[in-house]
This record gives C-alpha cells, sequence and structure tokens, in this order.
C-alpha cells in the first residue's frame, strides 16, 4: 500500500507531464519554425534613411481622419459585353509547377466566372508538359509563344564590355540581380515589348500573373470591364521603394524624356506620387509590377513608345538594373492622368516577401479573404501606398492604423 509520501510524489509527476504536455500543445500551435518572416530590413532601412528630416506618411498620421472606406467593389453589374482581354505570364518550362499554383488561384478566386484566355510567353520553346499542364488548367482559351530575339537580347549600341563591368561590380557589392544577363533581359523585355507580341495583338486589356503568386479573396465582378467602364488605364495592388543602386540615373534620363516631349506629359498626372519636391528627385516609389492589370493601347501608343526608347537608347537596363516595375510606375504615373490609375484594396494578392490584404474587415468578410490583416504591407513604413493615397486626395480606409509597424 502506498504511503503519502508517495502519493504526493506521484501526484506532482502526473500534473508536471501533463503541464508540459498542455504548454506543448499551445506552443505548436501558436508558432510554426517550419516558416519564417521574409528579411525586408534593407527596404525598411532604407525608407528610414530617405524619410529622414521629413514627416513620414506611414507613421506621422491623424487616425482619427481614417473614417472612410473606398468603395472600390462593383455592387451591380457592369455594362456591357465581355472586355477584350488576357492573362499574361512569363513563364520557363521549370516554372511549370509554380505556375500551376497561381493558375489555380486566379481561376478559384476569378476566372472561373469569366473564362478569359491565357497567354503564356518565354525566350525558349514550350515543351510539351508545360503546355498540357497550363491548358488544362485555364478556363479560357491557353495560347503558347516564343519571344522574338531582339526583344530578348543586346542591342547594337550597348558597349558589351561596360554592361560586363558594371554586372562585375553589382555582384562584388551584393546588389540583388545585379550579375544576372537574363534578368536585365526580362526588365526589358517587361518594359517594352510584352505589348508587341503576336498573341498580345488581339487584345486591349491584360492582367500580368507571374508563379508563387496568390490570391486571397474571391473577386465576383469582371476586373477588366471595371477598368474599361471607369477609362482606367493601369492598375495595381502593392508599392514599395526601389533600391537606390539599381536606378541611380533612371530619374537623370526621365527629367531629360520630360525636357524632350512635354506634350506627352499629362495634365494631372501623378507626379507627386514620384516626387517630393515638383519632379527635382525621384522618391523611389513605384507599383510592383508582378501584378499588374492595364490598357495595352497606352503601351502601345506614341507617347509610352516615345519615353521606352529613350530609356533603351540610354542604356539603363544593362549599365545599371534598371527594373519594369520603376519604368511602368514613372511611365504610368507622367503620361496618364491620376485618375487614370487604380488601386485594387479588394483584390487579397501575395508575392514573395509581401502581401496585399484588404483592410476593411466588412471587406475581408465579404470577400472570403483568407489573409492575415496584420501582413497587409500597405500601411508599413516602407510602403508607397501612403503616397498615393495622399497624391489622389483619399482618407486612408478604416483600421489601416491596425496594421502599421
Amino acid at each position: 500500500m502506498p504511503t503519502p509520501q508517495n502519493t504526493r510524489t506521484l501526484r506532482f509527476v502526473l500534473l508536471t507531464f501533463f503541464s508540459l504536455i498542455i504548454l506543448y500543445k499551445i506552443y505548436s500551435s501558436s508558432y510554426d519554425t517550419r516558416h519564417s518572416n521574409p528579411d525586408t530590413s534593407r527596404i525598411a532601412i532604407e525608407q528610414t534613411e530617405h524619410t529622414n528630416g521629413r514627416p513620414n506618411l506611414s507613421s506621422n498620421v491623424d487616425s482619427s481622419a481614417a473614417v472612410k472606406d473606398m468603395a472600390t467593389i462593383p455592387t451591380n453589374p457592369l455594362p456591357g459585353g465581355r472586355a477584350n482581354a488576357t492573362f499574361v505570364t512569363l513563364a520557363r518550362n521549370s516554372d511549370i509547377w509554380e505556375i500551376a499554383k497561381s493558375i489555380r488561384h486566379v481561376e478559384d478566386r476569378f476566372n472561373r466566372k469569366f473564362n478569359y484566355d491565357w497567354v503564356f510567353l518565354n525566350d525558349k520553346p514550350f515543351d510539351e508538359e508545360f503546355k498540357k499542364v497550363t491548358s488544362s488548367l485555364v478556363s479560357g482559351k491557353a495560347k503558347y509563344g516564343l519571344i522574338p530575339l531582339e526583344h530578348w537580347s543586346f542591342p547594337d549600341h550597348i558597349d558589351q564590355k561596360k554592361a560586363q563591368k558594371v554586372r562585375e561590380d553589382m555582384a562584388a557589392k551584393g546588389v540583388i540581380y545585379g550579375d544576372s544577363v537574363s534578368y536585365r533581359h526580362m526588365c526589358r523585355f517587361e518594359s517594352g515589348f510584352f505589348f508587341q507580341h503576336e498573341h498580345m495583338k488581339e487584345y486591349e486589356y491584360y492582367w500580368r500573373v507571374e508563379p508563387s503568386i496568390e490570391l486571397y479573396c474571391d473577386i465576383d465582378y469582371d476586373v477588366f470591364k471595371f477598368m474599361k467602364v471607369n477609362n482606367k488605364k493601369y492598375g495595381f495592388t502593392l508599392s514599395l521603394y526601389e533600391y537606390i543602386e539599381t536606378i541611380p540615373t533612371l530619374w537623370d534620363s526621365t527629367k531629360n524624356f520630360i525636357k524632350q516631349h512635354p506634350e506627352h506629359i499629362a495634365n494631372d498626372n501623378a507626379m507627386k506620387f514620384l516626387s517630393d519636391n515638383n519632379g527635382e528627385d525621384y522618391n523611389r516609389c513605384h507599383f510592383w509590377s508582378n501584378f499588374e492589370v492595364g490598357n495595352l493601347d497606352f503601351w502601345r501608343g506614341q507617347a509610352y513608345t516615345d519615353f521606352f526608347n529613350k530609356l533603351d537608347q540610354d542604356g539603363g537596363f544593362f549599365y545599371e538594373r534598371w527594373g519594369d516595375a520603376p519604368v511602368h510606375s514613372i511611365g504610368a504615373s507622367l503620361l496618364l492622368s491620376k485618375d487614370e490609375l487604380h488601386f485594387f484594396d479588394d483584390i487579397g494578392y501575395y508575392h514573395v516577401p509581401f502581401t496585399h490584404c484588404p483592410t476593411s474587415e466588412d471587406d475581408r468578410t465579404k470577400l472570403k479573404c483568407s489573409c492575415e490583416p496584420k501582413k497587409n504591407f500597405d500601411w508599413k513604413g516602407y510602403s508607397c501606398t501612403s503616397r498615393y493615397f495622399e497624391m489622389i486626395g483619399k482618407q486612408r480606409p478604416r483600421g489601416y492604423e491596425k496594421q502599421m509597424d
């Protein structure tokens, strides 16, 4: 028969054992060690340096002023028939399973209701497996195009030795993609040629989709018709600051273009989004172009053609590492009226490492969103979305202050 002392000891051991099990369950369910947050410290540091000496638009705010939600979600059917539009994806054969995931997100959240076409572009021929898998996933017509060599190569005026020296220097400095030739070809192609491809010529609007993206919310209205009916030419979900090491002379080329072609600059443009001093300097804000919905006729028009040709002749795609995101953003912000730009707050979106999650709790519920609100990038200190809201004179959506740093 156990003694009282032994009984107390046994009870203590059992209590300790079960307490440890409970603590383990709580800990393991609230923290998954398989996933870690991406390192955005570099962008955050650059933003801190850039805003030194002036108010930070993301943190120095009056929360009582943000009492209105943006009315961005159409509540009634849009007039007219289907828009003349397509999805477009630049991908390699090796991207097959990552782009398959992206297609499922787009089809499940949006395109199964509208059945728009999908154009796939590659600098190498697509293999049969890529075509078989992707064509089985899209609800519209799938088209596969080979990029012409002249759109994915060094133009004749580029000094190859100078370009190689730049790549070596950038690699030594640790600039992301600084030593990559293919990345530069991609940026140049997306900046000036994707809309010229033969498979794109028949369309008026496009939605760019990249491998490994996610859509978090249902989209129950026709995004392309929304753009057309409301005369929108460029739509985005995320905006941020560009790495200055990649674009040291991009703004100099832009200012020279403005002097050469004042007739192309829109009267009510979005210069305030790009510059804090009326165009003297570039604040590095850009729309993140891995998600963009746009009007192809704008890119094919004379104004943007002249802008791209100026940049291409200056050589910054190869002598520096100009990205298509700042090029598209500067072009759209200067050559379009600011009313022709659109922020898709209602489209929950992820591309590593940033998330756009609708700010409004009501919208997230209505749209069946699965994104985590506190991961919303929009109101962080290194996002440019607050600048965009200030530029268009809109109050930030209700609840934004809960998603700040």
